[in-house]
């Protein structure tokens, strides 16, 4: 099982591998920069080799990045859209540099201007960064819980999305299960999982599912309230997490925690799972 959790980058870079590893990770996700600001500095060389360095030292693949909270591709305001451009095509190249496998970023919100041209504004602007950016990372969309005028809690619109963008063999989509279950999808039932993986396999495409965020919700289903929880002490359930790990469609692809950190050495959450994973 590939198994990974989001961890600090607090000392540098590259501090980020011994933490996964110390939790019985074998891959990771973390940000390249403070979430929750717009100001990144150059990762230099030097920093650069001892990130790749750490990775192979601690066999941690693969590499996903998590984007910036207060990039909004979707917004009406071009002052806004063009810093969010910007922000994201920065991280896109840090990827680069650093050769992670995965950029994932949430598709905006509309603020008021409608789905549909909000849809167009994350394309144009996906367009934008891929013709400027060669590298082999890839940039998924994550789903969305659905709430006021976010854009991504149906896979149709991600569908939209990818379907506007020229290079979109370059784009794939991350599902996380608080999401999903908050938006619409009544993972606690075996049903749910069933109709999840049907609407997306008939809408997307399994093929382009690359990452799955492992988020138990504090919220109950249908809520468009997204709050993480960890594994079997939210509303979703531990045996919801049994089935989906363990599903055949599922079972091979990336699974990366996003649940709150212990006040331990050990990681519950990476405990529990590998003991439901039945191979």
């Amino acid at each position: 099982m590939i198994i990974g959790k989001h961890v600090s980058i607090a000392g540098g870079l590259d501090k980020a591998f011994k933490r996964a590893a110390d939790i019985g990770c074998n891959a990771v996700q973390i940000f390249v920069k403070n979430p929750r600001g717009w100001k990144m500095r150059e990762v230099e060389a030097e920093e650069a080799e001892k990130f790749r360095a750490a990775r192979q030292k601690f066999n941690i693949n693969p590499v996903v990045v998590h984007a910036a909270y207060l990039i909004n591709l979707a917004s009406p305001k071009d002052q806004l859209w063009e810093k969010s451009i910007s922000a994201l095509k920065s991280e896109y190249q840090r990827c680069d540099r650093l050769g992670a496998e995965y950029l994932i970023f949430h598709p905006g919100s509309h603020t008021g201007s409608g789905l549909e041209k909000g849809i167009e504004r994350i394309a144009k602007a996906l367009n934008i960064i891929l013709n400027e950016v060669d590298t082999k990372t890839m940039i998924l969309l994550e789903n969305t819980a659905g709430a006021g005028t976010s854009i991504g809690e149906k896979f149709s619109q991600l569908k939209e999305i990818i379907d506007q963008v020229d290079q979109s063999e370059r784009l794939g989509v991350c599902i996380d299960s608080c999401h999903a279950f908050t938006a619409q999808y009544n993972l606690a039932e075996t049903e749910g999982l069933e109709e999840l993986i049907n609407d997306f396999n008939n809408i997307i495409g399994l093929d382009n599912l690359k990452v799955m965020h492992l988020n138990d919700s504090k919220y109950d289903c249908c809520t468009n309230k997204d709050e993480h929880a960890h594994i079997g002490k939210g509303k979703i359930g531990s045996s919801a997490f049994k089935r989906l790990i363990n599903h055949s469609k599922l079972k091979d692809k990336i699974f990366i925690l996003e649940t709150p950190w212990f006040d331990k050495e050990e990681d519950d959450d990476v405990i529990l799972l590998k003991e439901l994973r039945e191979d």
